[in-house]
């Protein structure tokens, strides 16, 4: 049986990883490029 500290400190990596989780995917389908340019100089 897993100690109680463990027992926390996995909860608190799944919170952490189902955090923003619509955000995650929608960046991941989409991609993750800036609005702005990124090349002024052009």
């Amino acid at each position: 049986m897993p100690s109680r500290m463990m027992k926390t400190k996995t909860a608190r990596k799944v919170r952490q990883a189902r955090k923003g989780k619509t955000r995650k995917r929608r960046e991941q389908n989409k991609g993750t490029t800036p609005k702005f340019p990124i090349h002024l100089e052009n």
